[in-house]
């Protein structure tokens, strides 16, 4: 079993910068590939980035690329989702997951789940 914890959300003014961290539990972390998930009021959870187990493969939704770079460390059991030049359509609840097969992420499935956390764009 792996727990996910976030942390590093905000509030933060447009065109500001967050970070985001996920730190995992257990020491299976390195064989999982992670990903970044964003639901804002009212709308589907939808997918934001994820990155393959050794960091050489990233994948990034539409809409935030060239904004966000996800990043992790094995060692530290911990992941990075680094947001610039945020947008008032950020302002989510983000989740990050866990799972064996990065394409199963992009797809929307994950073997384990964080608990989410608030990201507030202000204008």
């Amino acid at each position: 079993q792996v727990e996910l914890v976030e942390s590093g959300g905000g509030l933060v003014q447009a065109g500001g910068s967050l970070r985001l961290s996920c730190t995992a539990s257990g020491s299976s972390f390195s064989s999982y590939a992670m990903g970044w998930f964003r639901q804002s009021l009212g709308k589907e959870r939808e997918f934001v980035a994820a990155i393959n187990w050794n960091s050489q493969s990233t994948l990034y939704e539409d809409s935030v690329k060239g904004r966000v770079t996800l990043s992790r460390d094995n060692l530290e059991n911990t992941g990075w989702l680094q947001m610039n030049s945020l947008k008032l359509e950020d302002t989510a609840v983000y989740y990050c997951a866990l799972d064996r097969n990065t394409l199963m992420l992009r797809s929307g499935t994950a073997e384990y789940w964080g608990q989410g956390i608030q990201v507030t764009v202000s204008s």
